[in-house]
């Protein structure tokens, strides 16, 4: 509990002192005007409130992400903690915050354009196709995952309710978030939902303190709990919890809100702020698997064992962290978790997918500078992605997916070193102090090795040695830094 305690109280302090340092280095103006009035175009461009604006930031990074991804993280042992806390503070909030800030001082540009002009016309092509690849595939697995969940809870009652009739109906939904202006629809459900998820993290929060269980302290961070993992807790903690620590999509997103944040001087709590916020939710449901499984009569000499055997889905006989969610909502928080539990296994999720598709339209749109105001030429940009996306429904996603997080994570990759060049470049024309760089400079090498020597070692990548994988992983970022200090030395 102690480590527990901490933890949540240095990501407060984190919010308030590096996220204090981190916003004077980006040198935030609140005199500039911000791109919802100098690019206002009624439909993604809008002047929005700033606590609507935290929210519906909070959810587009969210959803199941810091839950899920939490849940399986703490079966690598305590060390979960570590992560979540250092991740957020110095890489995640600052990779969410300096894309967003950045995108602001570009007109609202999206991710691709930003990393384009930092790192070149190659980086810049390649993400394109690989964001909008991302983008299209988030948006089709979020189709299916709650339309699954749904047609589970509801049972086989014909079409009327089965899984063929969520999915038209979410792709409907999908279909209305990505054409309406953003306040329409988004700005108007999103805060409700965002609310409810920050409402059931301090319920559950609360059933740390009041709830029977042990948890395991920071003394045994050091060694990897995990009862199967053939991954090592370096890299593979760091690639298993993304969306509470650093998570590459969080900067496909970031440039949605940059288009509606009134002025600069709300960069710090809109986009610092809500990764810290999904810090803490990625905290306490860490902690809280943990503990509601040590509580728990089933198979298991461990904890963690025991975690594992709880998730197991009795039809697929594989680990599911929305039967983890269900039954804890349901055992500590009543009939109201019950409502809760369905919000953070099927609402979160279809919050992830719409914002997905929103964003793909945005960075098309952005490379082929195509207008958005009317709705012709959004349906002009949209109508193929929905087309791509309703053949992907027919596919077997579980080959694609085992890529879809070393992805998202070298997608923060190329964001943190595209921030880096942004921060040296002002660094050399301002004449700023050279250690201002450190703060991107940083986390983008600690990325570079996560993943490359993940990529190395996972079975669905090179499955390399895994000392020769630290090596080859070392070296490799090594260079980075050798080619980055050279290049420094040029400009």
């Amino acid at each position: 509990m102690i480590t527990f305690i901490t933890s949540l109280l240095f990501l407060v302090l984190g919010y308030v002192l590096y996220g204090g340092l981190v916003d004077r280095v980006f040198g935030s103006d609140p005199t500039r005007k911000t791109p919802c009035y100098t690019c206002a175009d009624g439909v993604d461009y809008i002047a929005m409130p700033t606590w609507k604006v935290f929210l519906i930031q909070f959810l587009n990074i969210a959803g199941t992400g810091p839950i899920f991804g939490a849940i399986q993280g703490i079966l690598f042992g305590p060390a979960a903690y570590f992560w979540i806390v250092l991740g957020c503070i110095f890489g995640g909030a600052v990779h969410d915050y300096l894309s967003g800030m950045i995108s602001i001082r570009m007109n609202g540009a999206s991710l691709p354009e930003i990393i384009g002009d930092n790192l070149g016309q190659v980086p810049r092509l390649l993400m394109r196709f690989l964001s909008l690849v991302l983008m299209i595939l988030v948006g089709a697995v979020f189709v299916t995952t709650p339309a699954d969940i749904l047609d589970g809870m509801i049972g086989n009652q014909g079409f009327l309710w089965s899984k063929d009739f969520w999915v038209i109906l979410i792709f409907a939904y999908y279909i209305l978030a990505t054409l309406l202006p953003i306040d329409k629809l988004i700005g108007r459900i999103y805060p409700i939902f965002g609310c409810a998820l920050l409402i059931m993290a301090v319920g559950i929060c609360y059933g740390i303190f009041s709830e029977a269980g042990n948890m395991p302290e920071i003394t045994e961070a050091f060694s990897n709990h995990h009862p199967k993992s053939v991954m090592p807790i370096f890299p593979g903690l760091f690639i298993t919890i993304a969306c509470g620590a650093v998570s590459g999509f969080h900067a496909t997103q970031s440039p949605m809100m940059a288009r509606c944040l009134q002025n600069e001087k709300y960069g710090r709590p809109i986009f610092y702020g809500a990764m810290i916020a999904e810090g803490l939710v990625a905290l306490i449901w860490a902690a809280a698997a943990i503990k509601f499984a040590d509580s728990l009569n089933v198979d298991g000499s461990t904890p963690y064992e025991k975690l594992l055997n709880a998730m197991v889905n009795p039809e697929t006989g594989k680990p599911s962290p929305a039967i983890l969610v269900n039954a804890i909502c349901h055992s500590w928080l009543g009939s109201v978790g019950a409502i809760l539990a369905v919000l953070g296994v099927v609402a979160a999720p279809i919050t992830s997918g719409d914002t997905a598709f929103r964003s793909a339209r945005l960075i098309a749109a952005d490379f082929m500078h195509y207008k958005q105001n009317k709705v012709y030429k959004r349906l002009i940009l949209s109508v193929p992605l929905f087309i791509v996306s309703g053949i992907l429904l027919n596919i077997n996603f579980d080959i694609l997916w085992r890529y879809f997080a070393w992805f998202n994570q070298t997608l923060s990759v190329f964001t943190l070193w595209s921030v880096t060049i942004w921060l040296s470049l002002r660094q050399r024309r301002d004449r700023r102090n050279i250690a201002e760089v450190l703060i991107g400079l940083v986390p983008a090498l600690w990325m570079t090795l996560v993943c490359t020597v993940y990529i190395l070692i996972a079975p669905e990548g090179f499955n390399l040695d895994h000392n020769l994988s630290y090596g080859i992983g070392g070296v490799t970022t090594a260079s980075f830094l050798g080619a980055y200090i050279l290049w420094h030395k040029r400009v």
